[in-house]
């Protein structure tokens, strides 16, 4: 569909897709409203004009960059989620992790895990991080969880920080430092 070619990463149960600012610039200029839904897997009419504000008003800024992954079931190629770097700060050498499994039927399987090591390990070795962030509600229990699992360090709360239906949320801001993930990897690949 698409001329670009996506960096794809793999796991045991999963293809991780490459989305970029230049493949929604694709996307956005040369597709019509059905071919981006279906590569986007995006299911409603408003899940597109949410993705379309979002590219119209930039997904990337000039001190700000992104970098995100569809998940893609490895047999039946589904897109089932997401996991991405955005407010990636090149210079500074950080970037937040977001990450989403859609399809109820995936979630409670261990897949984000699986998704979010192949992120950490291509984010701290191909995109020169030094440090990622996670923002998280006090609610999400999975969310909570799979952070600790990697050994990311709690610094603090971010008090009405993110609107969600309408309510301003309190986000615990995590993070994750290169010589950490290296000592989790070594740690995990004794065992």
């Amino acid at each position: 569909m698409l001329n670009l070619s996506p960096i794809v990463l793999h796991t045991k149960r999963l293809l991780l897709r490459e989305l970029t600012p230049a493949i929604f610039n694709q996307l956005f200029l040369k597709k019509t409203k059905p071919e981006i839904m279906e590569y986007l897997h995006l299911q409603t009419d408003q899940q597109f004009e949410e993705m379309e504000e979002r590219y119209t008003k930039g997904i990337t800024t000039y001190y700000h960059d992104f970098k995100g992954f569809h998940l893609l079931d490895r047999e039946t190629k589904q897109v089932i989620g997401h996991c991405d770097f955005h407010t990636w700060v090149p210079s500074h050498r950080r970037a937040e992790v977001g990450y989403a499994i859609k399809n109820e039927k995936y979630k409670n399987k261990g897949l984000m895990t699986e998704a979010l090591e192949s992120i950490l390990t291509f984010g701290f070795r191909q995109m020169n991080l030094y440090r990622v962030e996670a923002l998280i509600a006090d609610y999400n229990t999975p969310s909570l969880q799979l952070v600790q699992h990697f050994g990311f360090k709690r610094e603090g709360l971010l008090r009405n920080h993110y609107k969600v239906n309408g309510q301003l949320e309190d986000s615990i801001m995590f993070s994750l430092l290169k010589p950490e993930f290296e000592e989790w990897e070594a740690r995990k690949a004794t065992r």
